[in-house]
């Protein structure tokens, strides 16, 4: 277990809703809507579920177990797992040592996570080891712009931001390419900075 990071996440579990429920989870909840709806009807795994913020926006009657690494953030979203229409399970997990078996889900998602993941490109292979070969993974990412200014702006902001959460710099597209996936399909939600991913795990 990354200490480092689990503390970090324990210590933002308290005022997490606070500072994402109201605007960011309000403006992008259509498009996670859209993104969750390719849960299919087998094992998935959900990354990061933090305080069950994006748990509204499953389809019903999935089968998801859910990790975090922080059991803060975790019990801070017990009522949202409580109130899902479905097989919810929550684990306390770090992505770089998952307790799962090799090929267990069909489907692996993940939303605004991989801005935190310490190695995202290890964290993306740790994934593919658990999703079965032809798996689907999608995912909602704020990453990096590749245009001037946001980039530099972005670059410098990063400094700050990853004492507190999350990198604001990141090439998560590229990452989910060098971590093995067959790049499926990127759809830009707003700008170059928004977007949803869609990766496969190569039969």
């Amino acid at each position: 277990m990354d200490v480092v990071t689990q503390k970090k996440w324990d210590r933002a579990a308290a005022n997490f809703d606070l500072m994402a429920s109201y605007g960011p989870e309000k403006r992008w909840l259509p498009y996670k809507r859209e993104l969750f709806g390719n849960m299919g009807e087998g094992k998935i795994l959900f990354m990061a579920v933090g305080t069950g913020l994006d748990v509204p926006a499953f389809p019903a009657g999935r089968d998801i177990v859910g990790i975090d690494i922080s059991q803060k953030m975790l019990d801070a979203g017990a009522d949202r797992v409580q109130g899902y229409e479905g097989s919810l399970i929550l684990q306390q997990a770090d992505v770089h040592d998952m307790p799962f078996e090799d090929d267990q889900f069909d489907q692996v998602f993940t939303s605004c996570t991989f801005c935190s993941v310490p190695d995202p490109i290890d964290g993306l292979r740790a994934l593919r080891r658990v999703l079965k070969p032809g798996g689907d993974l999608f995912m909602f990412e704020h990453t990096g712009s590749r245009y001037y200014p946001f980039k530099p702006m972005m670059n410098l902001m990063t400094v700050v931001s990853r004492k507190l959460g999350p990198d604001m710099n990141r090439t998560t597209v590229e990452n989910v390419v060098a971590a093995g996936y067959e790049l499926q399909r990127v759809t830009h939600v707003y700008m170059d900075v928004v977007k949803t991913i869609h990766g496969r795990n190569p039969a």
